[in-house]
């Protein structure tokens, strides 16, 4: 117990004195970063990335549009075919919920099976 009492006493010093030296230097760091931020240097690349980002914001949004709706066909696709070959859509929707339905399993086979099996290669 005495020591455990010494560890709280020598963290409570450690800290005080931790505390007040700390901000002397937080504060000085703190200065140094304002006035490095606060350089023409530093600001005219700033402004050079801003620019920068401005010009390129639209060709990265189509980009993104892009390619969400190849994703957006390919899982509508996927969710299709299942249902196309079953005469009766609960039956092949209650399978495909559960991942019983031998043509799930066919559809998910098949699907690896055009990325070239880079999954089993891995």
């Amino acid at each position: 117990m005495k020591g455990k009492i010494l560890f709280v006493a020598g963290l409570a010093v450690g800290y005080v004195l931790g505390t007040r030296a700390g901000r002397q230097k937080y504060d000085e760091l703190k200065a140094a970063a304002l006035r490095l931020w606060n350089s023409p240097g530093v600001q005219r690349q700033v402004d050079n990335v801003g620019e920068f980002v401005k010009d390129k914001a639209p060709d990265v949004a189509e980009f993104v549009a892009d390619g969400a709706k190849k994703i957006v066909a390919q899982v509508a696709g996927s969710r299709k075919q299942p249902a196309e070959g079953s005469g009766s859509a609960a039956t092949s929707s209650a399978g495909a919920k559960s991942g019983s339905s031998s043509k799930t399993a066919a559809a998910k086979t098949g699907s690896s099976a055009k990325s070239g099996g880079t999954a089993k290669s891995r």
